[in-house]
């Protein structure tokens, strides 16, 4: 008997993308409480009692001063930021064909799949199938949304997008959920990981390997159509269900996620010529995955005496994240005033954390997590 999988959720009944911008490949959870104190949570991932994607963290509200400084941030960087989905989205047109279906990795990744798709659309007329799924680290890829892509789709023409790496561990949970599926008998999906920033050296197709600092790491679900990270809890999830998460509608006040793809896309049509004279070199660059960065950041692990790599976030992304929803040790960072570096700053002087200048530093920021050995 075949499995009947459930229809993706769309906005604004999940979500406050428009339905035809993406479908999300997950459980509504919105009724379940499932966030918690920040510092109680870490201890209990730490400790091992309870793994990362089983709860939430308390949804961070940014204050009137880091508002303000998110709508500079995005005022200053929307037309980078339009260069690099530029160039990503025409790699993957060139190498995979027009016939593509995008699976934005939610939720990081769920922005930079909608703006792509709304490239393709401008520049190429194309109208391309976008789906956001659930991956979790430890625990592999959402395997009923694989079917559910599988089961409406050619697995060939299926490209999973991020928003950007710091050491590839995400890169690498996706090629390996991926060998196992098709190990199994199940179809061949390809890994070829598309970013808009690969500092990490972690993926072949990407806009830039700079790392710089892009606007949707710099809130949570106000810039992600008021969706939580995903879920993959069995208490609420059964294994026929898709990985879950939440809606905030209570959060839409303060939501900017279409503000941000509007500023982002506004800028399309004045970075063609960038991107038309950019990409010959980019695709005949040396785009080989290294995971230079991963060697990094064992680097700094071992130098400051970390037990784990986990508690090591590379780049302006993940350092953010660090201050949005963990709990920080240090923020080590290559410049002291780096301009890409002022909401960090910012958050770090709001949580009392201290910023250590490392000239030398492989990437310009790295967000250490502190170790709650012993808290409970």
């Amino acid at each position: 008997m075949t499995q009947t999988l459930p229809a993706p959720l769309v906005g604004p009944t999940f979500g406050s993308y428009r339905p035809e911008e993406v479908g999300w490949l997950l459980t509504d959870l919105s009724s379940v409480d499932l966030e918690g104190d920040i510092r109680v949570r870490e201890a209990a991932i730490q400790s091992g009692r309870q793994h990362y994607a089983e709860t939430l963290p308390v949804e961070y509200q940014p204050d009137p001063a880091y508002q303000r400084l998110f709508d500079q941030v995005l005022a200053g960087s929307a037309a980078r930021l339009a260069q690099a989905v530029g160039l990503v989205t025409e790699l993957v047109l060139a190498e995979r064909g027009p016939r593509i279906v995008l699976a934005s990795l939610a939720r990081a990744g769920t922005p930079v799949g909608i703006l792509m798709r709304r490239w393709a659309q401008r520049f190429h007329g194309l109208d391309l199938p976008h789906y956001a799924v659930s991956i979790v680290r430890g625990r592999g890829l959402d395997r009923v949304a694989l079917q559910y892509l599988a089961d409406h789709h050619d697995p060939a023409s299926v490209v999973f997008v991020d928003g950007w790496t710091g050491k590839g561990a995400i890169a690498r949970e996706l090629t390996a959920a991926l060998d196992e599926v098709a190990a199994a008998g199940g179809p061949r999906f390809s890994d070829d990981l598309a970013v808009l920033a690969d500092p990490g050296h972690s993926v072949r197709t990407f806009g830039t390997r700079d790392d710089f600092l892009i606007a949707s790491a710099c809130l949570n679900s106000t810039v992600s159509g008021l969706v939580s990270r995903t879920v993959l809890n069995r208490i609420h999830l059964g294994f026929e269900d898709f990985h879950g998460a939440k809606f905030y509608p209570q959060l839409a006040d303060t939501d900017v996620s279409v503000v941000l793809l509007d500023a982002v896309s506004d800028h399309f049509a004045g970075v063609t010529d960038e991107v038309t004279a950019a990409l010959p070199a980019l695709a005949g660059s040396d785009r080989r995955v290294t995971f230079e960065g991963w060697a990094a950041v064992e680097q700094i692990r071992q130098q400051y005496g970390i037990e784990s790599v986990n508690f090591v976030k590379p780049g302006v992304g993940e350092a953010t994240r660090v201050l949005l929803r963990r709990v920080p040790w240090k923020i080590l960072v290559r410049e002291r005033n780096h301009p890409d570096h002022a909401h960090l700053r910012l958050l770090a002087e709001q949580r009392g954390v201290p910023i250590e200048v490392v000239p030398g530093l492989a990437y310009s920021c790295v967000g250490l997590v502190r170790h709650l050995s012993g808290e409970g």
